[in-house]
């Protein structure tokens, strides 16, 4: 039945809101929902442009911003190896204006490195959703003469304390990946952290740094034009974008590092909002275009729920909790 009533009180709700927008803090929660989004949305990366985070959150932020209408900006906030970015956007104003786009080292990781940090990821940001899986494979400059782990292995050990790797910084995944490689291979790389993964390509490229494990979102071109020499990848199976490239745990049974990237908000942002950008970024995700996109670059598409999402991060804390404790891994 046509509702001859609901534009009167649609005008009724816009008025509420219009009058209580002159005191922001007393907003409704439902105002600030039904107004979003109102500007722009900003997108943080804790890292520099050209890193894995960021060449995904390229991919992301235009078609969210079609999906919902309004631009979104992706904010590279680099820095203290990611804390910089992730402590900007867990002090945003709550209004859903502002994500962040932050990895495993940012949201499960660094907490337990960095135990007085300004800002709690529980208490003051909230899960949106998963975006993406990240292959991430050893990588050697072409000159290093290895063809494989194994190779690499009697490398270091035959030269004790003399092989380095570049890693984006103290608690990133690619950090994670070379200590558990020095714990299950018995060898020890040392560790030259970088303000990003840019960074730390650069350096490993030109032949400074012999060695990194990071992302093929980033590196896969470097491999193709033979700048890279890839070796494994370091999670539990081959990628599809390199298949003949072996695992590192074909030859160090055990060793698995899967890095990933996800969405989240500030913790007050209104739950109505935080369920249409789930669903937005979710759908998108499921889009052809983005879909082989990221799939190319070794991005798996997840688009899970906020509450799997929240979930999955405590479980990856306390995986990596025990791997920092065995490996004896410090915030350099």
């Amino acid at each position: 039945m046509l509702d001859l009533h609901r534009p009167a009180r649609m005008a009724g709700t816009a008025a509420t809101c219009a009058a209580l927008s002159i005191v922001p803090l007393l907003l409704p929660a439902a105002c600030i929902a039904q107004a979003w989004p109102s500007k722009p949305v900003r997108m943080i990366v804790a890292f520099p442009p050209g890193g894995g985070t960021d060449l995904v959150a390229r991919i992301v932020a235009p078609r969210l911003a079609e999906s919902i209408g309004q631009a979104v900006i992706v904010d590279n906030r680099a820095g203290a190896a990611g804390l910089v970015g992730t402590e900007v956007a867990a002090k945003a104003a709550p209004d859903g204006h502002t994500l962040f786009l932050g990895t495993l080292g940012n949201l499960s990781v660094n907490p337990l490195l960095y135990p007085k940090l300004a800002f709690d990821i529980e208490r003051d940001l909230q899960p949106v959703t998963n975006v993406v899986a990240v292959t991430f494979m050893l990588y050697v400059h072409p000159s290093v003469p290895v063809r494989s782990v194994k190779d690499l292995v009697a490398l270091a050990k035959a030269r004790p304390g003399q092989l380095n790797y570049a890693s984006s910084g103290a608690g990133g995944a690619p950090h994670l990946g070379a200590e558990l490689f020095n714990l299950l291979a018995g060898v020890g790389l040392v560790h030259v952290p970088y303000k990003g993964s840019a960074q730390s390509f650069t350096d490993v490229i030109a032949g400074h740094v012999p060695v990194t494990f990071d992302s093929l979102v980033q590196g896969l071109q470097y491999v193709k034009d033979g700048r890279l020499r890839a070796l494994a990848t370091l999670g539990a199976r081959r990628s599809a974008v390199l298949p003949d490239v072996p695992s590192v745990g074909e030859t160090l049974p055990g060793y698995d590092v899967t890095n990933w990237f996800g969405l989240v908000t500030q913790s007050s942002v209104p739950r109505e909002i935080v369920t249409r950008l789930n669903a937005e970024v979710v759908k998108l995700l499921r889009t052809p275009d983005a879909r082989d996109r990221l799939l190319a670059l070794g991005a798996e598409p997840i688009g899970d729920t906020p509450e799997q999402f929240g979930a999955f991060m405590k479980a990856e804390s306390r995986k990596w909790a025990r791997v920092i404790r065995e490996a004896k891994i410090r915030a350099d």
